[in-house]
């Protein structure tokens, strides 16, 4: 954004956004967008937890909009600027607001059309960009952003699931995840989880058996005690054996979590695995989709002290894999047609192209379709991840 001229140096806009108090990200948004590039009518849209529609952030801002459809929403789905000419001389810019993945919804701003140039368009979205790293700061003390998600109340075990969760994205140079949860205002026991640390990236999902507050509760243990296992340096087995040593002390047996554990190393491709349960993993490479199969071991916390192995794949640049809960692959509609294999496969062939978000917001998609409702019967969990490789990696 070029700056007004003055005689003494403007603060630069990320020391603004970073001085603003929590609750005031948007109001500062719109004074520094006003004053810096003469922009009117801003508004910060948040995608709800449903992946449906937009909706501002500050009340009484506008009408939700749709995550699909319109300029707003082709910015949120395909991660790019889009500029709304207008016949007064302005043209409004929509901008995607995300966080290393992390689509959290889309910055429109009304502006002179000179602005809107390309030069003005790049700095703009820079604008975006640093507004999204400051809300994902200042999250930890308000719950602003948190209500822009929602268009309805929660349940008490979703609220605790989403907390839980690292986000639905994430990007690396060498990966790209995307992941979705239904039905989102009623999750219980599904949970994905990732880390990077550079070296590794380490990919879970976990499907916490029972509905409602005992899923979750049991989900939170099993994540909190993977994290645990796995900050303390252990190999990928070990974390499966220490959580399934933590579930059982805590509930005897009586409930378990199915997990998926994938440790990928981010040099060569090579992936470790413990199929720990019921998720189902499948990889996209050119035009053939196949399940890889993996030895089903125990779910964690069945028995007290299960052993378990890991097993070895490689993932290739190109290659697109796909995890998915039992709440997938096992749906039935409500005449009892299997959502199955079949149905999974043409809803991963329906995107190849996409981005992961979109890959697994697509499956979800197909997912309702069959069901016939957002309310499945069953918590679902869906992970996309996109991998690029190293320079170094060849297929």
């Amino acid at each position: 954004m070029n700056a007004v001229s003055t005689s003494e140096p403007l603060p630069s806009v990320e020391s603004e956004l970073r001085s603003a108090p929590p609750n005031a990200l948007v109001e500062t948004a719109r004074r520094l967008l006003g004053d810096r590039a003469g922009a009117q009518d801003v508004t910060l849209l948040f995608v709800d937890y449903g992946l449906r529609v937009l909706r501002p952030v500050a009340p009484g801002t506008g009408e939700p909009l749709s995550a699909y459809d319109g300029p707003a929403g082709r910015t949120f789905t395909a991660q790019t600027p889009v500029v709304e000419p207008s016949g007064d001389g302005t043209a409004t810019v929509h901008l995607p607001v995300t966080v290393r993945g992390d689509r959290l919804g889309v910055l429109s701003a009304r502006l002179p059309a000179v602005g809107a140039d390309p030069a003005g368009v790049r700095e703009l979205a820079e604008f975006a960009t640093a507004l999204g790293h400051e809300i994902a700061t200042a999250e930890r003390d308000t719950d602003l952003y948190l209500l822009a998600r929602r268009t309805r109340r929660l349940t008490l075990a979703a609220e605790m699931q989403w907390q839980l969760l690292p986000g639905r994205g994430c990007e690396g140079p060498e990966f790209v995840i995307g992941a979705h949860l239904e039905p989102a205002y009623m999750v219980g026991g599904d949970n994905f989880d990732w880390n990077t640390d550079g070296t590794h990236l380490t990919v879970t999902i976990t499907d916490g058996m029972g509905r409602g507050i005992d899923a979750s509760l049991l989900t939170g243990v099993t994540v909190g005690a993977l994290r645990n296992a796995r900050r303390a340096g252990l190999g990928l087995a070990d974390q499966a054996r220490l959580a399934d040593q933590a579930v059982y002390a805590q509930f005897g047996g009586k409930v378990y979590a199915s997990t998926l554990l994938l440790r990928f190393d981010l040099a060569t491709g090579t992936v470790q695995a413990v199929d720990a349960g019921s998720p189902r993993l499948y990889r996209r490479r050119g035009d053939t989709v196949r399940q890889i199969e993996l030895e089903a071991q125990l779910p964690l916390g069945m028995f007290e002290e299960t052993a378990y192995e890991e097993q070895i794949f490689a993932v290739r640049p190109g290659d697109r894999l796909v995890a998915v809960s039992t709440g997938v692959h096992g749906a039935r509609s409500p005449e009892g047609d299997l959502f199955g294999e079949e149905a999974l496969r043409r809803a991963l062939d329906a995107a190849p192209t996409r981005a992961p978000q979109e890959g697994a917001r697509s499956v979800v998609a197909s997912l309702i379709e069959h069901f016939g409702s957002t309310d499945l019967e069953a918590d679902a969990a869906v992970v996309c991840l996109d991998w690029h490789g190293r320079d170094s990696v060849t297929p």
